[in-house]
């Protein structure tokens, strides 16, 4: 299996197919696995990377650098040692946050973002920490009882509790970026984003479509597409409306990122 030693961890990645390259980072406690409908679309005519990053799936669990700052340095590492010439970075949930990160520290790197279901900020002041509190508590009941208000109404129970299966199989150590989150903001860094950037939000996403709207009207060219009665997950709840949005999204990119390569 194709694994990577990088800051001090190792990350388990998967590369297929020949193209335009396509980094795709998944959401807190999952894995690369999340993708798997997108898999069969795309590597026809693209270069496709799936990775786990540090914490999460058949990665390394380490119990230091569980920092968006640490993760989109290990990023900037595979990008290098993988030869990716201008990935456009498509990030679920926190990994949006961390596709959007890479993009305004290293934009020379990407060739855009797209956020999926993506916390752009908290749209209140509330803090994770009960979260983390009952996490530490009863991590198994509480996965149980928060992950199904990721998905719409009418989900599969089947996938809801994969989903519950793979956080509970990463490590715990990753709950630091539940604690930090509430204090994430890109707002004020956003009018001067160096790369394109296309927001991919589910109708129904427990994280309000006010907040991709807010961001990507501080953000000059970029845009938002709302998928129709999906929740949090619209890769994995509508994966042919997804796919179909993220061609879409991925074609209107193209343009403005041949002009700032």
């Amino acid at each position: 299996m194709p694994h990577l030693d990088v800051n001090d961890t190792i990350l388990y990645y998967e590369d297929e197919g020949t193209g335009p390259a396509l980094l795709f980072l998944h959401g807190w406690g999952t894995s690369g696995r999340t993708w798997g409908a997108q898999l069969p679309d795309f590597t026809p005519d693209h270069r496709v990377v799936t990775v786990d990053w540090r914490g999460c799936g058949r990665s390394a669990r380490p119990v230091r650098g569980n920092t968006t700052a640490d993760v989109v340095t290990d990023l900037v590492a595979l990008i290098g040692a993988l030869q990716l010439d201008r990935p456009v970075v498509i990030g679920s949930s926190i990994g949006g946050v961390f596709a959007t990160e890479l993009g305004l520290r290293r934009p020379e790197l990407i060739g855009g973002v797209i956020p999926v279901g993506a916390p752009g900020y908290w749209p209140t002041t509330e803090t994770q920490a009960d979260l983390v509190a009952d996490l530490r508590r009863d991590r198994a009941g509480t996965c149980a009882g928060w992950v199904p208000t990721w998905y719409a109404p009418g989900t599969s129970p089947a996938l809801i509790d994969w989903t519950i299966r793979q956080i509970l199989d990463s490590g715990v150590y990753i709950d630091e970026h539940q604690a930090t989150a509430g204090g994430y903001d890109p707002r004020p860094a956003l009018p001067d984003l160096q790369v394109p950037i296309h927001y991919l939000h589910g109708e129904l996403d427990l994280i309000p479509v006010e907040v991709p709207r807010t961001c990507a009207a501080l953000t000059p060219g970029a845009g938002v597409t709302v998928i129709t009665g999906s929740g949090h997950m619209p890769h994995q709840e509508c994966p042919d409306a997804f796919n179909s949005a993220l061609r879409t999204a991925l074609a209107q990119l193209a343009p403005t990122a041949r002009a700032t390569a």
